[in-house]
């Protein structure tokens, strides 16, 4: 039996990598609801806090190393990206981050497209509290069907 201190950190570390990871390991350790969505969301915008400031030097890094290597700026997942920021702007990005993009990876992708850091913050928390209530309930309800 894990002492509920190391499933709360589980639960945390997990969303702060894998959004999904959060909800579905807080219903297999059978925290309660309220418990598994506040540490998936603390566990994304600690990794939106940490990525958004840092995340202009890290841009500044991959720009180098491109150049160096001459590898074309765009690619086909670069141009579905900013297809997506184009047509759906910060809130569209925010929204797909939690299920089909990562914490960090949503967070860079928008430090590249020159988002402010604070509209960052605040896109993420309202898609991370969405979607961590979303699919903490859902993991919760469902997660039965994953045991059989």
């Amino acid at each position: 039996m894990l002492h509920p201190a190391l499933k709360c950190a589980s639960v945390f570390l997990l969303s702060t990598v894998k959004f999904l990871g959060g909800p579905l390991a807080g219903a297999s350790m059978k925290l309660p609801f309220w418990a598994t969505m506040g540490l998936t969301v603390a566990g994304m915008m600690t990794s939106v806090f940490i990525f958004s400031g840092i995340g202009r030097l890290w841009i500044q890094h991959r720009q180098k190393q491109r150049r160096l290597r001459r590898e074309p700026i765009f690619s086909r997942r670069s141009r579905n990206i900013i297809r997506v920021f184009s047509k759906f702007g910060m809130g569209g990005i925010a929204f797909l981050t939690p299920v089909l993009l990562s914490p960090i990876g949503g967070t860079v992708i928008a430090t590249m497209l020159g988002v402010p850091r604070t509209r960052i913050l605040w896109h993420m928390l309202w898609s991370a509290v969405l979607w961590g209530g979303v699919l903490t309930l859902a993991s919760i309800k469902f997660g039965h069907l994953l045991h059989h």
